[in-house]
């Protein structure tokens, strides 16, 4: 016998019939389905939109680790979406966690997972792997190699990179691109000061090894939100008359040698997506002494920029069979320390940007540098150009 609605006690709803079970979990299993669609064609076109410098890999979802809530990123900030495709049931867990390095995973997870790795498929940007810069400061221990000298960066057991990991996050867009390096921090307290703390956040800054206090500076200026690169010191022509300074590598010095420096150097603070090199003009044009110090870079997952002041450099050769990472400076935008000069530099990165999509320069942290770097770079945003971290102009053979 039928009810009528006004027999139905209050509240409560007859069982259903088989076939309205089975019409549920089919409507239920559809949502899900849905929204994993969704989200693979948002995934998709968000790849398909980015430039060819795309490059992180996704956290793989049994490295996911809950981390503190302050690490927690806002909206937008590299969030990841983890779904379970295997059958539904009435009660799904929804979660959300944080990886190590501040990317949010939203987990959709019924409690009857099936197939190859519990049906789960990760859906989301991989630049997610950059750490969260609430949380920059701070060394991720997975990529530390412990060594006589001390802590070395290292490529983390899932292969994760400091170049990666440490990268400061930029648009992704195609437009012109200029990237500004300041060095020789750490060597003056005021100089260091003023860079950190005055200096547009999208400029990559980089520490002297032989600087005082690195590891402190370089959780200020990581807090700020600034990319940070170590200077290495390499022998010049001229050499020992012109002294880069401890820990300087050579050419006449075995590779033993030149790794002992090199870890010297390296140790000196984390949280560095690279290095870059100071002097070295000799050094970058003899291939069998920049041959080891590539590979052993390369092995680590750093960075290697080589400012542009000599032509004879045979480091852009060598990177690409090693595969590491790298750039090349433009231009020295302060190597006459005058305003004007320094802007008039500052235009030609411009010009070159717009040209080849991209320019970089390098500079030192000199108060003329710092005042004129900061007045053009307000004025470049304004018509267009977007300040990036080296890190988002460097070749990555691994990635190209």
């Amino acid at each position: 016998m039928q009810l009528k609605d006004i027999d139905r006690p209050l509240g409560q709803d007859l069982p259903r019939t088989d076939g309205a079970q089975r019409e549920s979990r089919l409507t239920r299993k559809s949502v899900i389905s849905g929204v994993v669609v969704l989200g693979l064609v948002a995934a998709s076109a968000a790849i398909a939109l980015r430039p060819d410098g795309f490059r992180q890999p996704v956290t793989p979802v049994e490295n996911v680790a809950a981390a503190p809530a302050s690490a927690q990123p806002a909206p937008g900030e590299g969030q990841s979406v983890v779904a379970d495709l295997s059958e539904p049931d009435d009660n799904p867990v929804v979660s959300v966690e944080t990886t190590p390095g501040g990317a949010s995973i939203i987990k959709i997870k019924p409690s009857q997972p099936r197939g190859q790795n519990g049906g789960i498929v990760v859906l989301g940007d991989p630049a997610a792997q950059t750490q969260n810069l609430r949380v920059a400061h701070l060394p991720d221990r997975a990529m530390l190699e412990n060594s006589d000298q001390g802590p070395l960066p290292a490529r983390a057991a899932d292969g994760r990179r400091p170049f990666d990991v440490y990268a400061r996050p930029w648009s992704g867009a195609r437009g012109a691109r200029v990237a500004i390096v300041i060095g020789g921090l750490a060597v003056s307290q005021t100089g260091t000061q003023d860079a950190i703390n005055r200096l547009p956040p999208e400029v990559t800054l980089a520490f002297a090894s032989q600087g005082n206090s690195i590891g402190r500076w370089m959780q200020a200026a990581r807090q700020r939100g600034h990319e940070i690169l170590m200077q290495l010191p390499l022998e010049p022509f001229d050499y020992p008359n012109v002294n880069p300074g401890k820990s300087t590598l050579t050419v006449d010095a075995s590779p033993q040698e030149n790794a002992e420096s090199l870890h010297w150097v390296l140790s000196r603070t984390t949280n560095y997506t690279g290095v870059m090199n100071y002097m070295g003009a000799r050094f970058i044009a003899d291939p069998k002494a920049m041959e080891p110090l590539l590979t052993e870079l390369g092995q680590r997952g750093l960075l290697f920029l080589d400012d542009g002041t000599t032509g004879r450099s045979k480091a852009q050769d060598i990177a690409l069979r090693t595969g590491t990472p790298f750039a090349e400076g433009d231009t020295v935008i302060d190597d006459v320390q005058d305003r004007g000069a320094i802007l008039k530099k500052l235009d030609q990165l411009e010009a070159t940007a717009r040209a080849k999509g991209f320019a970089l320069g390098t500079g030192s942290a000199f108060g003329a540098t710092i005042e004129a770097v900061i007045t053009w770079v307000n004025e470049a945003k304004k018509r267009g150009i977007e300040i990036v971290p080296v890190s988002a102009i460097a070749n990555d053979p691994e990635r190209s």
